[in-house]
């Protein structure tokens, strides 16, 4: 599932500071993958940053559980926006590796 969450960019470093923690544990983000874009990024809240990342329900609870402090699960259509916003810039950026290596 896509999981986005939405933080105040006054938290952004606190954010930054718990995704990045522990990048070998067993559960991290860092193993999980995640992407944290800044609202206007994404074309959406200027004040807001985003933490995009897909997750199985088990690692959705604990992100949510990391996070609750300084973010915030986005609303369904501003996580749709988000999602499609960031799966386009993965694909148009594979698309120009294409280009130069193909």
């Amino acid at each position: 599932m896509d999981l986005v969450f939405e933080a105040l960019t006054s938290n952004k470093a606190k954010v930054i500071a718990i995704v990045e923690a522990d990048p070998y544990g067993h559960t991290s983000f860092s193993r999980n993958g995640y992407k944290v874009k800044d609202g206007t990024v994404v074309g959406e809240d200027k004040e807001k940053v985003y933490v995009f990342m897909k997750a199985t329900d088990e690692f959705a609870k604990f992100a949510k559980e990391a996070l609750k402090d300084v973010a915030a699960v986005c609303a369904p259509e501003v996580a749709v926006r988000v999602s499609k916003k960031i799966e386009e810039e993965e694909s148009n950026s594979q698309v120009g590796f294409g280009a130069i290596f193909g």
